[in-house]
């Protein structure tokens, strides 16, 4: 049993020392390499493709049919197990997503924000623990409370879909409009992947709370857009408000710096602020005693214009927390003063309760793997300025803590 559990400590801290490979960018855009990067640093998705447990959700369904979520579990397991420094060509995984969205065939620049949903899209397709979908039924809810409501829709959507992806990306709009002449409020709920933000024009500086205030704005809808109101059977004009009705463990923020005009696109290159710690969204949140309190771990950069520009990503180790920059073939060190900036595009946040949870309730499972890992962040990672002697010291170290924890847990 030591020996098994010395065996996974050293597994993990080696994988913490060298999981810092890039992609080739022969193969692979920069679009491409910047939102892979930024999931393969995603804590839980990581260890979901890492522990292979994938594939218990991929038995459910036709193997021949989830051929890219195999192919993006291997690019995972290969990005932290590589004991090379060299880039990695993920050829098989770029084949794999234009099947399935044809539309990334080639090499011509594309957006990041909409491979992104392409792929988590695919992703959960392949991993969608609902293998027959239930006949959609229309149900009166009406008469249920707001929250009673959301929770009935949400189940609802539950019941066709269902997966580890949802479980980490997907949250819940509530949307409120409100009759400016009966005064009727109808609520309705849906699910989100990410939430797409308005960044204020200005010449100055705006924050990523000024941007979510104005999504979450009352907007008046009026001629044309007057919806019918459910009271009075007709069309009236109307306010209608966002609120977030369930906070997802991941929270996916894309900053709108691209416009379409009559005769071009136009990028937005505001300087928004945005905060790498404890971005506290409960004023947005429907119900404001529910936790939503996030920490950044990841941001995909966007620099150039409309006509031509160039991905790169800026991701927190899950293991050590130390920030690093993804330039294509490129990967190096940065300080957390540099990650942000008016090229910030998609914005990736977790859960703080989230974080508490990876880290503590997965001890149920396996209370000696868990013990492991959480020791496990305290290594270092090694880099020249950083003595072979002293990462080895404390490997030793750790290592004799590990043995008696499991000792005690023997004698137990």
């Amino acid at each position: 049993v030591i020996f098994e559990f010395i065996k996974t400590f050293f597994g993990m801290t080696l994988n913490l020392i060298i999981s810092f490979s890039p992609f080739s960018n022969v193969s692979l855009q920069c679009f491409m390499n910047s939102i892979l990067q930024c999931l393969s640093n995603t804590h839980d998705l990581r260890d979901y493709c890492l522990r292979n447990t994938h594939r218990t959700d991929l038995n459910n369904n036709s193997r021949a049919k989830a051929a890219l979520m195999e192919e993006f579990a291997k690019l995972t397991q290969t990005l932290w197990t590589s004991a090379s420094s060299e880039a990695i060509s993920p050829s098989d995984f770029k084949m794999q997503i234009q099947k399935y969205a044809p539309r990334f065939v080639g090499y011509n620049q594309q957006d990041a924000q909409e491979f992104l949903r392409f792929l988590l899209d695919g992703l959960h397709n392949e991993v969608n623990r609902v293998t027959v979908k239930p006949r959609s039924l229309m149900e009166d809810f009406e008469h249920l409370s707001d929250d009673e409501k959301g929770k009935r829709m949400w189940n609802k959507y539950l019941e066709s879909e269902d997966s580890k992806v949802v479980d980490l990306f997907v949250g819940q709009l509530k949307s409120t409009l409100t009759c400016s002449e009966c005064g009727f409020c109808s609520t309705v709920f849906d699910p989100f992947w990410d939430l797409s933000l308005p960044i204020a024009k200005t010449s100055g500086e705006v924050s990523l709370i000024d941007c979510l205030r104005l999504f979450t704005k009352e907007d008046v809808l009026d001629g044309n857009e007057r919806p019918t109101c459910h009271r009075c059977k007709t069309r009236r004009k109307c306010t209608k408000k966002f609120t977030i009705q369930k906070f997802p463990k991941i929270l996916v923020l894309h900053l709108k710096r691209f416009s379409e005009c009559r005769v071009r696109t136009s990028k937005l290159s505001t300087f928004v602020n945005f905060p790498l710690k404890e971005l506290d969204l409960r004023e947005f949140a429907s119900d404001n005693s529910v936790n939503a309190v996030y920490n950044l771990y990841a941001v995909s950069n966007h620099t150039g214009t409309s006509l031509g520009g160039h991905y790169t990503a800026y991701c927190r180790n899950p293991c050590t927390g130390e920030w690093y920059t993804y330039n294509d073939s490129r990967v190096s060190p940065m300080s957390s003063s540099q990650v942000r900036s008016s090229d910030a595009y998609v914005l990736f946040y977790e859960s703080v309760s989230t974080f508490f949870f990876l880290h503590h309730e997965s001890s149920k499972e396996d209370d000696s793997n868990i013990t492991a890992e959480r020791v496990t962040t305290n290594i270092f990672l090694f880099s020249d300025q950083q003595s072979l002697f002293f990462l080895l010291w404390k490997v030793i170290e750790v290592v004799s803590c590990i043995i008696s924890l499991q000792l005690e847990q023997i004698g137990k």
